[in-house]
């Protein structure tokens, strides 16, 4: 029993550090490409169609790559650097670069459910482009963002435990290693069940910070 509880406890922390600096690298890099293509397109507030449709499909191309494959794509990425391509450390790199283009999707259509009268009156007043971003599309679109984070750890989750397959660390990698090849069944259930656990805590308050935030608009 204090075995499966190590193992667990050792498990559900990798999960929590990968999940953790998954979701701060790739708010870095969805975060500033959801602006641009939220303000590059036709009726943004920069209009560049070329370069909103060039970025449009990177990012649909980027999302449509299944994680496993684009994990195995990754590897030599994630040894060049963190030196190795497997564990939690060299996880991190292909979750980074899987979750930025969904990001980026729910940063474009956060900021696209902005009223445009706000944009307009913004202008009306003399606001230059960068002060219309800082100071009306992100603060109006909180909720809608705060949301999508939400959704984004989730995935980052679910991603986790999909990386265990390829020896990434984390639940999944307890789950198959203990559970499935091991056929160590309660340990299988323990990963499940942590895993469901730290989505439902997740949702809640992502919807409480949702929720307040909406409140204070």
């Amino acid at each position: 029993m204090s075995e499966m509880m190590s193992l667990v406890g050792v498990a559900t922390l990798e999960t929590l550090i990968m999940v953790f600096f998954s979701t701060v690298f790739s708010l870095v890099l969805g975060f500033p490409l959801g602006v641009l293509l939220c303000v590059t397109n036709p009726n943004g507030i920069m209009a560049r169609p070329v370069l909103n449709q060039v970025l449009s499909r990177i990012v649909n191309v980027l999302r449509s790559f299944p994680f496993i494959i684009l994990m195995i794509v990754l590897f030599p990425l994630s040894r060049l650097i963190v030196g190795t391509s497997i564990g939690t450390a060299a996880t991190i790199v292909p979750l980074s670069i899987a979750a930025a283009p969904f990001v980026a999707r729910i940063i474009e259509s956060a900021l696209n459910e902005v009223n445009p009268e706000l944009i307009q009156a913004a202008k009306a007043m003399g606001s230059t482009n960068w002060q219309i971003i800082c100071k009306v599309l992100v603060p109006e679109a909180l909720p809608a963002l705060a949301d999508g984070v939400t959704l984004t750890v989730i995935n980052l989750i679910g991603y986790t435990a999909m990386a265990g397959a390829l020896g990434g660390g984390g639940l999944g990698d307890l789950a198959i290693r203990y559970g499935y090849q091991r056929f160590r069944t309660g340990i299988m259930a323990a990963a499940v069940i942590i895993i469901l656990v730290l989505v439902e805590i997740i949702q809640f308050f992502g919807s409480k910070i949702s929720s307040r935030l909406m409140s204070k608009r």
